[in-house]
């Protein structure tokens, strides 16, 4: 009979020993810092800050360690260790007009106010493996002092005369000779889409120019329908493979989108808040966001002419896959809004909103793992006795039947 066990204690424990063990690898390589994995993994940890709703590249760093390179674990990690910090106030809305740009391109104008900057991207790269980077591991496992071309530090001299000016200067800033040196300041670019809004080509997102007062996932559970700010709410936490699946989708046929990427913009911008004791904006601080408007024709109607309507894409850090997938989710989420038929995965609410989240999926799909032995034994009992039903209805099996040594076995695994 099959029957419901409970772990040994001493299992468990050896069992996360192991784990450690397994995270940490052969001993004798140098172990893998949290500042290695946030300075040169960034990526990664833009993607942990995404999906884990908390904006900290050393916790994404750490939880992606503890995790040993698991990003949905490491995205479990950062979101549990979330729910445990108290909500101190409420930040106004960040402005990505004036964002400090390392990133901006558009698709649909070529000369654009500003300019169009390349930045760092992997779009231009021929995707082949850069087995310098090997060569360069290689030479520091041999404790080799001479860098490599193209390394930090191959001119000696050169660093040796930079580290002497940044030691004057740092000098003459603290004798007040020079201003000190920031980085530089967060400026207004104006946006791409700003150019069709001025000709009446683009839809106006508020007709009072007001915003609605944001749904909040954190306090209010999500009903469908769903309003668009519970929905980018929740495609901001989404899974970055669901929502690409799920905007490849639209690509394909499964829905009757062309869009254009208006602009992609990856910059800082500043956080601010209202304190109830000033009643003004101050800033405490910036972060690393990436913004993604697409905009796709729209027929119209009896009420509205022919226009641009916008899908709209944010995410934590340089994460440009996730802002992409995303603005074209939330476009299809608007099918109905916009007075089509919804015929598509993509255009349902509830299809998408209740299985982008990866924490919630992966958490449900690995309890299969857990011990569910009560469960299997009434499936158990529930097929032996249909197949005893089946027996006396249309006969006992062949000669070659097998159901004894299978009752038998499942008895000896009891």
């Amino acid at each position: 009979m099959y029957v419901a066990v409970k772990g040994g204690e001493r299992a468990i424990e050896q069992s996360w020993d192991l784990l450690a063990q397994a995270r940490r690898g052969n001993p004798e390589v140098p172990a893998l810092s949290v500042t290695q994995i946030r300075e040169q993994m960034r990526l990664a940890v833009a993607r942990v800050m995404s999906e884990g709703a908390l904006y900290d590249e050393t916790l994404a760093a750490l939880a992606i360690k503890q995790a040993a390179g698991d990003l949905v674990e490491a995205i479990f990690l950062l979101r549990a260790y979330r729910t445990t910090l108290p909500r101190l106030g409420t930040t106004t809305p960040i402005d990505t007009a004036a964002m400090r740009l390392s990133r901006r391109i558009s698709a649909t104008f070529k000369d654009v106010p500003g300019g169009q900057v390349l930045g760092a991207t992997y779009d231009y790269t021929q995707r082949l493996l850069d087995f310098a980077l090997l060569a360069q591991d290689e030479a520091h496992e041999h404790g080799s002092r001479e860098p490599l071309p193209g390394e930090v530090g191959a001119d000696t001299d050169s660093d040796t005369a930079h580290d002497a000016a940044s030691v004057e200067s740092r000098n003459a800033v603290a004798q007040g000779d020079v201003a000190i040196p920031g980085v530089p300041s967060i400026g207004v670019t104006p946006r791409v889409t700003d150019i069709l809004g001025r000709d009446g080509l683009l839809e106006a997102l508020r007709a009072d120019g007001t915003d609605p007062e944001p749904h909040d996932l954190v306090h209010a559970p999500l009903f469908t329908p769903a309003s668009r700010t519970a929905r980018l709410q929740n495609l901001a936490r989404g899974d970055e493979g669901f929502l690409l699946a799920l905007g490849y989708s639209t690509q394909r046929g499964y829905g009757n989108d062309h869009p254009f990427a208006g602009e992609i913009r990856i910059g800082h911008v500043a956080v601010e808040i209202v304190p109830e004791e000033l009643g003004f904006a101050i800033d405490i601080g910036e972060i690393s966001v990436t913004e993604c408007q697409m905009v796709t024709q729209f027929g119209g109607n009896r009420d509205v002419p022919p226009q641009f309507t916008q899908g709209y894409g944010l995410a934590f850090g340089h994460n440009e896959r996730k802002a992409l997938a995303m603005s074209l989710v939330d476009r299809a989420l608007r099918t109905q809004e916009l007075g089509d038929t919804v015929t598509s995965p993509a255009q349902q609410q509830e299809f998408v909103l209740y299985h982008s989240d990866n924490v919630e999926a992966s958490g449900f799909v690995q309890h299969l793992k857990l011990p569910h032995y009560v469960d299997f034994q009434a499936e158990l009992e529930l097929v032996r006795r249909l197949r005893a039903e089946h027996a006396a209805k249309y006969g006992a099996q062949d000669a070659g039947d097998d159901t004894g040594a299978t009752v038998q076995n499942t008895q000896e695994a009891a």
